[in-house]
């Protein structure tokens, strides 16, 4: 166990102030996330060093498709969730108990560094929610950072502006899951606010490169009006964020069919009316290209694996249209 940051002790309990559901702790109990813990009037981050999954997964699987096109990057998890999710694809850790190895702050930096022979750019913290992993995330991606390489955050957005201020210094990407663009939908479905997430995209996105994820689910919120509301919130941010609309199948406590090609396309054709990037999820085909937005050029054809962009400069060969991607691409040029 570790002490944790961010919270104040009220008498025998503790106050957590690390996401915004604002736990009141008692004394051997925790809070909704399962991993911090009221021991003796101190919070204790209980999964400290715990990493329940581990894999080198491409870049775009995070999904992030304008940085670093075509490195891997070395992902963690942990367990415990500030979310109930109803369609959790990640339930067995997110929400179950799992087995687990201790991965040291200072391991986990070395083996990211030795992985770099194999692509490897930095740490992904994924597959559960990685703000209640708080205090080892903010020790790992110190060394990470120092050892020149990148910390990338697969988040649900759903915490605090001070954590997330004190620890985007050392983040270099971030894929938040925007899950609706209604609040009924957070609260009934995700046990959580969207107000809050909208938040934490607006800061994320002055201090590191942001792209979002919507699981599309039938009837929830899969209407061309909400989608595009959520675009056009976007693009307010910045019209080149990338959104990555997924396609939603039955998982964990949802057992809603899965959304229809034909819907995907339709809020993914209202989304482009605001933003230039938006890509389909689980569904392949040209749906994860990434197309010029002033002449429709394709610039990077994720199905055969090369990019038509070139450093420096990465600009569409047709009509010299800067596209916006972080990093060095390391997919082939096919000219």
């Amino acid at each position: 166990m570790r002490e944790a940051l961010h919270y104040e002790q009220q008498g025998k309990a503790v106050a957590c102030k690390l996401c915004p559901k604002h736990c009141i702790i008692t004394e051997g109990q925790t809070g909704f996330c399962r991993v911090r813990r009221n021991t003796g009037g101190k919070l204790y981050n209980i999964n400290y060093a715990q990493a329940t999954a581990q894999a080198l997964d491409p870049i775009e699987k995070k999904p992030l498709y304008h940085f670093h096109p075509g490195s891997t990057i070395l992902s963690l998890g942990t367990w415990g969730c500030n979310f109930a999710c109803q369609f959790c694809q990640n339930w067995h850790i997110a929400q179950a108990q799992p087995q687990f190895t201790l991965l040291e702050p200072q391991a986990a930096a070395a083996l990211a560094s030795q992985l770099v022979s194999q692509g490897n750019i930095g740490i992904a913290y994924t597959y559960s929610e990685p703000s209640v992993w708080y205090e080892y995330i903010l020790d790992t991606a110190r060394l990470v950072q120092a050892a020149g390489l990148s910390n990338i955050l697969i988040s649900n957005g759903f915490i605090n502006e001070q954590p997330l201020q004190e620890l985007l210094p050392y983040i270099a990407a971030m894929n938040i899951d925007v899950k609706a663009f209604t609040n009924e939908f957070y609260q009934k479905v995700c046990a959580g606010e969207l107000t809050h997430v909208k938040r934490t995209v607006e800061q994320a996105a002055r201090q590191c490169h942001v792209e979002i994820t919507t699981l599309i689910i039938p009837e929830l919120n899969d209407s061309v009006e909400e989608i595009a509301s959520l675009a056009k919130w976007l693009s307010g941010i910045s019209a080149d964020i990338p959104l990555h609309l997924s396609r939603y199948f039955p998982n964990h406590k949802m057992e809603v069919p899965p959304t229809s090609v034909r819907t995907l396309e339709a809020v993914a054709s209202a989304a482009r009316e605001y933003l230039n990037y938006v890509y389909l999820g689980n569904v392949g085909g040209n749906g994860t290209n990434t197309f010029c937005p002033q002449c429709s050029y394709k610039v990077i054809d994720r199905l055969s694996g090369y990019s038509r962009l070139t450093d420096p400069g990465k600009k569409c060969p047709q009509c010299g249209h800067s596209i916006p991607i972080k990093g060095e691409i390391r997919l082939s040029d096919r000219g």
